[in-house]
């Protein structure tokens, strides 16, 4: 081909083209290959190598004589864990602004305006036992308070010794803040004797889970290496607790980055079924909920972490829909499926803690602010509830008996090519700071790794062997999903979003006649961390657990699993997006006609 002088590499492309035409009509015509094929696979060689692709990035060109050398590049801007991307996540099809819409058309300003908590006051005799008043509900503990007849500091007190005496059996609490604490409860109960409630919150104990910040306060993420590291500032949801009045008792534990339930203490325990864990990430919330050593727990969700410990400890619990509560200040694993709720022993007491945490955070650029108003006396008759084959009969005959008018529901949809990997990209972007510090501190190559894609979920060379049930995490140890995470390409991962867009419009589809539906517990967990619905845990039966692991990625046992006592065994009630109050007023319906939620660990 005649050499032509070129300015651009454009140019080059350009005089190029006639001469591949030609050739790709030989080729036609000798081979039988396609001609838009031939010159299709041509174009993007000469593409390549005229413009360097084949180098993976462009070089910057050499200086040359009489101009000056080229300046140094100007390094990116650091980024911790908490910088959220430009492109935010909604569950609503039609995006943020068809939502307010909506919304404004349907309610008006009221949409917007928290709504009064329906707090029944207290009646009958007061109970008398530390043990009794310890398993009080969260909402009866709030009507003792606000009657003043129980104080702050008594509660607070109760739950502080029982975390103490516990904590070395359960492995629940991480810091226990027994001054701080009792200093809260104290000013609370000046603020009762002067005359001011702030509301039903005031005085009520409670923990959250250790990956919220907390100032003054050591926030872990269940990491060895963050074991003293402390973060100047209160994330939103311990921000809004404090000024509703509630008392922070403990950080409470989550597994190693909100995964399982083993972190650098070891592992956190069901108070049911010693030989379990408490499952995970939010064990610490669930197994001292549970055990009776906090009125309420505050965990989070990303895939399960909510749902499963609640279930396998047996406590009642709010996954609100994506969105609906603020995450600043905590610990971010993937900035479109993260959310914060509230594990409780009754479903009344999560529906009281929601209506303080939830709105719109300027701090958190994907929360909205949704009508939530729960309704203790709900007519079960005028709500559309579909029911799966594999829903708990329990839970179902009950409702049905209470006025429930069920329609039966076949399989959730589903979008194929939707890959698991999308979740470990966030995670990997979120820690991008500390895989590249932790690598050059154990000698591991990530170029290398990035290469040579590592299993999911198996530590890599140079961490220490990922820890058992029982045995505490090692210094060493890191979650090896922040480097599985470097591996996926930009365009898979955007392409797997657009998948998901689809599923979340099937699921729109799916949900339109219903307000509500009952499948399989844990059963549609994967599906809704892609699409952000709702859901309330509630106990429905008391029965002999199934024999499963501890958590997420936890070691079988070698040895034959130990015999299992009864315990409260829970059901999962799914909810139309923004339905989170009638999700839980309805478990409510069924909660308030059963004593399931009364029974007690012996611990």
């Amino acid at each position: 081909m005649e050499s032509i002088p070129v300015d651009r590499p454009e140019d080059l492309l350009e005089a190029a083209f006639p001469e591949l035409e030609r050739r790709a009509e030989e080729a036609a015509d000798t081979t039988g290959v396609d001609r838009r094929a031939f010159l299709f696979a041509s174009i993007a060689a000469a593409a390549a190598t005229t413009f360097g692709a084949h180098t993976g990035r462009a070089q910057p060109p050499a200086a040359t004589a009489g101009q000056p050398p080229a300046q140094p590049q100007v390094p990116p801007y650091p980024l911790g864990n908490g910088e959220p991307p430009a492109e935010q996540f909604m569950p609503y099809p039609g995006g943020t602004g068809a939502l307010m819409e909506k919304l404004v058309r349907e309610k008006g300003p009221a949409a917007f305006q928290r709504a009064t908590f329906p707090l029944a006051p207290w009646s009958g005799p007061v109970p008398t036992s530390d043990e009794d008043l310890a398993f009080l509900p969260a909402h009866r503990i709030s009507a003792l308070i606000k009657a003043k007849k129980l104080t702050s500091a008594r509660i607070t007190k109760i739950y502080l010794d029982r975390l103490e005496r516990l904590n070395p059996t359960l492995l629940f609490a991480v810091t226990i803040l027994r001054d701080q604490a009792m200093a809260e409860a104290a000013e609370r109960d000046r603020e009762i004797a002067a005359g001011t409630w702030r509301g039903p919150l005031h005085g009520v104990p409670y923990g959250v889970k250790d990956l919220f910040a907390t100032k003054g306060i050591a926030t872990t993420w269940g990491a060895k290496d963050f074991e003293t590291r402390v973060i100047d500032d209160d994330a939103e949801v311990v921000r809004r607790l404090r000024d509703a009045g509630a008392v922070l008792l403990a950080k409470l534990s989550t597994g190693l980055f909100a995964q399982n339930d083993q972190w650098f203490g070891g592992r956190t325990n069901n108070p049911w079924n010693l030989s379990q864990g408490s499952s995970g990430s939010s064990a610490g919330p669930a197994s001292a909920t549970a055990a009776g050593c906090v009125a309420f727990g505050i965990g989070t969700e990303t895939q399960g972490s909510i749902v499963s410990p609640s279930l396998r400890c047996g406590t009642s619990a709010l996954r609100p829909t994506f969105g609906r509560v603020s995450r600043y200040g905590g610990m971010v694993l993937a900035w479109t499926q993260d959310r914060v709720g509230p594990i409780t022993r009754t479903v009344e007491d999560a529906a009281m803690v929601f209506n303080v945490i939830h709105g719109v955070d300027e701090k958190d650029p994907s929360t909205v602010t949704t009508p939530f108003k729960f309704d203790p006396s709900i007519k079960l008759a005028s709500l559309r509830v579909g029911v799966d084959p594999q829903a708990p009969k329990e839970l179902v005959d009950k409702l049905k008996a209470l006025g429930m008018a069920p329609r039966d529901i076949g399989p959730r949809p589903t979008v194929p090519g939707i890959r698991g990997e999308g979740l470990d990209v966030e995670g990997a972007a979120a820690f991008d700071d500390y895989v590249v510090r932790k690598a050059k501190e154990i000698g591991l190559d990530l170029n290398t790794v990035v290469a040579m894609p590592n299993p999911r979920n198996a530590p890599y060379p140079g961490t220490s062997p990922t820890a058992t049930a029982g045995t505490p995490m090692a210094a060493a140890d890191w979650d090896p999903r922040f480097v599985q995470g470097r591996i996926m390409k930009a365009y898979d991962f955007v392409q797997n979003q657009r998948r998901r867009y689809v599923l979340v419009q099937r699921w729109a589809e799916f949900m339109k006649d219903l307000d509500l539906f009952i499948g399989a517990p844990g059963a549609d967990i994967a599906p809704n961390a892609q699409t952000g619905h709702p859901c309330a845990v509630v106990p429905y039966k008391f029965d002999v657990p199934q024999q499963v692991g501890g958590g997420r990625g936890a070691t079988a046992p070698a040895q034959p699993a130990p015999e299992l006592k009864p315990q409260p065994i829970g059901g999962v009630i799914t909810g139309n997006l923004y339905n989170d109050d009638l999700i839980l007023s309805v478990a409510h319906q069924f909660q308030k006609n059963t004593d399931i939620h009364l029974k007690r660990p012996a611990i």
